[in-house]
């Protein structure tokens, strides 16, 4: 299988150059190709799973005497099967997306070759190999990010994000380094056999969290997914969201819980609150934010809050001997790693969809597209109830898994992470409240309503390639949400690979109930919810059309205090926001509100102002910016020196050399 995954990567990152000789002559059959290859790619992987088995193998390519060495086991099984469902999805999408771009050269050549990369990262089974693989991924998502190179915003999000990219590679670099130790082990299996004592597994944990972190969007990281995720096409943006956060996180869960070795309490009590905090600040940010993208960028944000959490309550019940509870909050975080593949997925494409037949991404022009793209807005409604964490989804099993992991941490002995674990599990449920307004207020503004542009009202359906696509990734999220015991099942081989145990088998319980601990604690059956949601939903029907009268009233429709039927009297994204932005966005995001009300006579129209801003940005990258900005300032003096005193600046560093060289010897 090892063979064949290899083979799978190869070929898709030599669809690049081959995309480059045809241009977009061929754009069709080249995106078709290419989810056709994500999806034998996923089927690989799932039998992969099945069989639990590892492989290994080596390429004679690389460094010299080293090679690449490349595997396959359950863990990156997992993640490729990840990739596999979201690139097919993202690609088939694509085929209807790119269709009309007049550039069809600024995205085909890079988008198959991007998916490649992302599965030579996770096949990597060496420093060296997994170091290129991720810096090749980050160049050609950097590529994708400038696909409109043309617009101002698209420049600035590929700068920031380039930035980012560096610095992430360099701490994975530095961590690396820590990992090989002075022996230079650099294939895994040599660096699983490193001792390492306490500070070095502090200082690559913190590595770690600053490499991966940073291409998954961890807080303070997080700073370029609302800028890139916007500027990329919606298909680039599914994967980047859907699948690449995923690969960063698959970085994180291969060194630390099996390259690293056994980590002490201490590093989850550092762990679990930046989750929780990521989550909070990620879906508060959304809940302000009104353009589509941007909103669904900063959603993912919180979910890989959530799933870093979930990893910091592995971490703490591994270090304190409870395989069982670490067996569930880890099921729980990759589930929700599934899940959000698909969920974030959906929404992305069909936020392309939308964006495609509207000319905008602004929620405030939109509105009553349920009448004009019926089917792009009922699968829309399947992904937002998903990710706002409602049953019977997946979105509210994977969370549900999470906070049962939560209920089980007065058991930990440390008395700090018995205080710590609850606190931050009330953070995930308020960012479990605050997703589902979200989402709310992205559906209700967005889809229902009357159209508050003329471009809304002329909105047409998508097209067919991004309808598939979309059904496929919907019909994922209620096959996860109705049967997550068949799903945690097929997870059953990484939890049992990275902490030497499982959940029990779901498949054996009674009618598919989801039973993580003991049936005495908790269960979850996503059927029978269901059945139960369509049962009294349709006897509240049948009793509403038999009892009620059927007499005819005539009223005036409630006009929200506006005589005139204008769209704008609508509620808008920023009339939804308000209490939230108010309560909370005030402290948190800085935000503000002004009025601009004209004096008497003047004819100028009233203007109301709303201005909010990421905390991490105004206090850490801002003054970061500023700093690097005037020390090159002061440094551009030495391009303007005379020969004399370039001369003598280079005789002073070469004495100030010399003597440290003395005193070091």
């Amino acid at each position: 299988m090892l063979e064949a995954a290899t083979l799978l990567a190869g070929a898709l990152i030599a669809l690049g150059p081959i995309a480059l000789l045809f241009g977009g002559r061929a754009q069709t059959a080249l995106y078709a190709l290419t989810a056709l290859l994500a999806a034998g790619l996923a089927g690989l992987a799932l039998a992969a799973l099945a069989t639990a088995a590892t492989a290994r193998l080596t390429l004679p390519i690389g460094l010299p005497w080293l090679g690449a060495h490349l595997r396959l086991d359950p863990l990156s099984a997992f993640f490729a099967l990840l990739l596999g469902l979201g690139g097919c999805a993202a690609s088939l999408s694509a085929i209807g997306y790119f269709r009309h771009s007049p550039e069809p050269r600024r995205t085909l050549p890079f988008l198959p070759a991007f998916l490649g990369a992302m599965l030579a990262v996770i096949l990597a089974d060496d420093a060296f190999s997994f170091l290129m693989s991720w810096e090749i991924m980050s160049l050609l998502s950097w590529a994708l990010v400038l696909a409109d190179h043309r617009a101002e915003a698209a420049r600035r999000a590929g700068f920031v994000y380039l930035t980012m990219a560096a610095f992430g590679t360099l701490a994975l670099l530095l961590a690396f380094g820590l990992l090989a130790g002075p022996q230079g082990a650099y294939t895994f299996d040599a660096i699983r056999a490193t001792p390492r004592g306490p500070l070095s597994v502090a200082l690559v944990l913190a590595l770690m969290l600053l490499g991966a972190g940073s291409k998954a969007g961890l807080a303070p990281l997080h700073v370029w997914l609302p800028m890139a995720h916007p500027a990329a096409p919606s298909p680039v943006s599914a994967l980047m969201s859907g699948v690449m956060t995923k690969v960063a996180l698959y970085a994180f869960l291969r060194v630390v819980f099996d390259l690293l070795g056994p980590t002490p309490w201490w590093t989850a009590a550092a762990l679990i609150p930046l989750g929780a905090g990521t989550a909070v600040l990620g879906i508060l940010l959304a809940t302000v934010e009104t353009d589509i993208k941007r909103l669904l960028a900063c959603s993912t944000i919180e979910n890989i809050g959530v799933i870093f959490a979930a990893l910091g309550l592995a971490l703490a019940f591994r270090a304190d001997a409870m395989p069982a509870a670490a067996a569930l909050a880890l099921s729980a975080a990759l589930f929700h790693a599934f899940n959000h593949m698909a969920m974030k997925s959906l929404l992305f494409l069909g936020a392309g969809a939308t964006v495609g037949a509207t000319g905008t991404r602004a929620l405030d022009r939109l509105g009553g597209l349920i009448h004009r793209m019926p089917v792009t807005a009922a699968l829309m409604l399947v992904g937002a109830l998903a990710i706002a964490a409602l049953p019977p989804l997946n979105g509210f099993a994977s969370e549900w898994l999470v906070f049962q992991a939560v209920l089980l941490s007065p058991a930990l002995p440390q008395a700090s992470l018995q205080l710590l674990v609850p606190a931050a599990g009330g953070l995930l449920a308020l960012a479990a409240a605050l997703a589902a307004a979200a989402f709310v207020r992205l559906y209700g503004v967005a889809f229902l309503g009357r159209p508050r542009s003329p471009e809304a009202a002329a909105a047409r359906e998508a097209d067919r390639p991004t309808l598939v696509a979309m059904s496929l990734l919907a019909a994922l999220c209620i096959a996860a949400g109705l049967l997550p015991g068949l799903f945690l099942d097929t997870l059953a081989p990484v939890a049992r690979q990275l902490l030497q145990a499982r959940l029990p088998a779901q498949a054996a319980q009674p009618w598919l109930t989801l039973t993580p601990v003991a049936a005495a604690r908790s269960t979850y059956n996503g059927l029978l919810f269901a059945l139960f949601i369509a049962l009294s939903a349709g006897l509240a029907a049948v009793a509403v059309h038999r009892l009620a009268s059927r007499a005819l009233r005539r009223a005036p429709a409630w006009d929200c205090g506006f005589p005139q039927d204008l769209p704008n009297s609508q509620y808008g994204a920023g009339s939804f926001a308000q209490p939230l932005r108010r309560v909370l966005g005030t402290t948190l995001l800085s935000a503000r509100e002004t009025v601009a009300m004209p004096p008497p006579g003047d004819l100028s129209p009233a203007r109301h102002t709303v201005q909010a801003s990421d905390p991490a940005w105004a206090a850490l990258y801002a003054p970061l910016a500023g700093a690097v900005e005037a020390a090159s300032r002061k440094a551009n003096r030495f391009q303007f020196l005379t020969i004399r005193r370039y001369l003598s600046l280079v005789f002073a560093l070469l004495v100030l050399l010399l003597l440290g060289l003395a005193l070091w010897s």
